[in-house]
């Protein structure tokens, strides 16, 4: 079992910067590819970003790439996403998430992640 908790959320500018935590706890957690969603009012839960297990592997939605990094240090059990050059289309809640299935794999898909959590949120005014 892999309990996940966010946070780093809140309200900023436009054009601002956050950092997002997810501190990870459970025996075989850093065997897990890790990845970040979204979620806005009204749409579906979307993602943003994955890591591989070794953090040697990243990807990126479009719609963030090359604003958002996403990282990991399993000495620490913490997952962060740096989100900088924000804009309000970026307000959301924001998840972390874990998967279990092969650790050098990193998946866009919100079925093949196992645990989450409670969502932190993030919101970016004009």
């Amino acid at each position: 079992q892999v309990q996940l908790v966010e946070s780093g959320g809140g309200l900023v500018q436009a054009g601002g910067s956050l950092r997002l935590s997810c501190a990870a706890s459970g025996r075989t957690w850093n065997s897990y590819s890790m990845g970040w969603f979204r979620q806005a009012p009204g749409k579906e839960r979307e993602f943003v970003a994955a890591i591989s297990w070794s953090g040697s592997n990243t990807y990126y939605a479009d719609s963030v790439k090359g604003r958002f990094t996403i990282s990991r240090d399993n000495a620490k059990n913490t997952v962060y996403l740096q989100m900088n050059s924000l804009k309000p289309e970026d307000t959301a809640v924001y998840y972390c998430a874990a998967d279990r299935r092969v650790p050098g794999l990193i998946s866009t898909t919100r079925s093949d992640y196992d645990y989450w959590g409670q969502g932190t949120q993030v919101a970016v005014s004009s």
